[in-house]
């Protein structure tokens, strides 16, 4: 696997096996082993993590599942949903060059990757904070590649959506080449293009549906997103702003 990438996998390591592939690039950085970029990645992630204090689960050698270090300290711990744009619109430009139908690619709040209705793939961002700054951050992905089969209904794959099957070597370079260039936008201090395109393709945005506010059933419209990642939902001709474990989706 080579990508076509300044640093973003230039450091490689791959695991036949781990429990999460976000401890093992915690454990790099903690040693001082992990270059800017360094991706750890593993065709068995045994007890993978994702949002909201969820597991993920993915069959052996049939998905991506990877982690990359960066090391954004021109970043300040309140621009933390900035980096998290960047690395949701990655992995929806990556999807997007293998679906034919990649206008219903959508991002749901705050970074899943949907097809339509279904989800493709998750992220999970641990970031270590030194001061008023970001010191490091692991990028953990879990993208769904060649699985057809799911214990639940909601997950899909690009194998279920297209019928083909991929070689993930090919699918993980482009998606580190994908990954950098988002980043090095954000790099760049180009953070209204990253909102823009983010509110561009946000799953549901500026439409009415149900969602669950304080265990009670609400109909709301999705208006935007805070700097701070809080989204900020009119419900009965009031905008309220809410965080990650606030409002869910129904």
């Amino acid at each position: 696997m080579s990508p076509n990438t300044i640093f973003t996998g230039q450091q490689l390591i791959w695991l036949p096996a781990c429990p999460s592939t976000n401890t093992e690039a915690h454990q790099l950085l903690r040693e001082n082993r992990a270059s800017e970029g360094c991706t750890v990645i593993t065709d068995d992630q045994t007890a993978g993590r994702g949002q909201r204090g969820n597991t993920w689960q993915a069959a052996p050698a049939e998905n991506l599942t990877l982690s990359v270090v960066w090391k954004p300290t021109f970043l300040a711990a309140t621009q933390q949903f900035s980096l998290s744009q960047a690395v949701a619109l990655a992995a929806h430009d990556w999807a997007a060059l293998f679906l034919p139908a990649a206008e219903q690619l959508r991002l749901k709040w705050p970074n899943d990757l949907y097809f339509g209705q279904q989800k493709l793939g998750g992220i999970l961002i641990e970031n270590t904070l030194g001061g008023a700054m970001i010191q490091a951050s692991v990028v953990g992905l879990g993208l769904n590649v060649n699985q057809r089969h799911f214990g639940l209904p909601t997950p899909t794959s690009l194998s279920l959506l297209t019928g083909r099957y991929f070689r993930r070597e090919e699918l993980a370079a482009r998606l580190l080449e994908c990954l950098e260039a988002r980043y090095l936008q954000l790099r760049a201090g180009r953070v209204g293009e990253l909102r823009r395109d983010y509110l561009g393709v946000l799953y549901r945005y500026q439409e009415w549906h149900p969602f669950e506010v304080g265990g009670q059933r609400v109909q709301g419209c999705i208006v935007g997103v805070e700097a701070d990642g809080q989204l900020a939902v009119e419900i009965a001709g009031t905008v309220r702003r809410f965080g990650l474990q606030e409002i869910r989706h129904l």
